[in-house]
């Protein structure tokens, strides 16, 4: 099978889809961005690129502070709505009908309609051509009770999340193919796994997974 090469782009795909809430609860704005990520676990760091030109890089610059709000299918058509209108002229919050919630460690507002809000806080700021990269440590986390089972697990695939794929919005529906260690799980473990999950699945009352 051949390939086809191309010039270097950001083709690295499909990537996570985020509403990014910056500011403060009386001047606040919201940046939908897809280069974001995981840089440590512990402490927790991540990271947001967003454009020189943006109205939200001043206010994250200003504030040193941002909330990572995940998005849903519910939630893509404001997302894409975030993403392309600028916050200078338009009240993102107000057109969108999404609800500001102010959070616990950081001014910035959490958007309440998202599933989970990622309270961040600006340690370092890397400059590149078209782009800074705001890295900040996660300070809280914010989840939707609805997504706990009964064990306190939490159940993201029930979220319904939402990614960006090469200029598309993709819902993320599939069953899991794996769980993370399950190239080298033993075979009694992992037949304990696969009847616990449809055990739940069924309505049962199976453990959420290895303590």
């Amino acid at each position: 099978m051949g390939k086809v090469s191309f010039k270097p782009g950001t083709m690295l795909n499909p990537v996570p889809v985020v509403m990014v809430s910056c500011g403060s609860m009386e001047e606040k704005n919201i940046l939908t961005i897809a280069w974001t990520g995981i840089i440590n676990s512990e402490p927790p760091i991540t990271y947001v690129s967003v454009r020189k030109s943006r109205y939200s890089h001043e206010l994250i610059e200003k504030t040193n502070e941002f909330v990572i709000n995940l998005c849903t299918e519910d939630l893509t058509k404001a997302a894409d709505f975030c993403g392309v209108k600028t916050g200078r002229d338009t009240d993102k919050f107000k057109e969108q009908k999404l609800t500001p919630v102010e959070g616990e460690l950081v001014g910035s507002p959490m958007i309440l309609e998202s599933p989970v809000n990622l309270e961040c806080k600006v340690i370092e700021m890397k400059s590149f051509p078209t782009h800074d990269m705001f890295i900040a440590e996660i300070v809280k986390v914010h989840v939707d009770e609805k997504l706990l089972n009964r064990a306190g697990k939490i159940q993201l695939e029930k979220a319904q999340l939402i990614c960006f794929n090469h200029g598309e919005y993709f819902g993320i529906k599939t069953e899991p193919i794996g769980k993370f260690g399950y190239s080298i799980m033993k075979l009694n473990t992992k037949k304990r796994l696969e009847n616990q999950r449809k055990s739940v699945k069924r309505g049962g009352k199976g453990k959420a997974g290895p303590r």
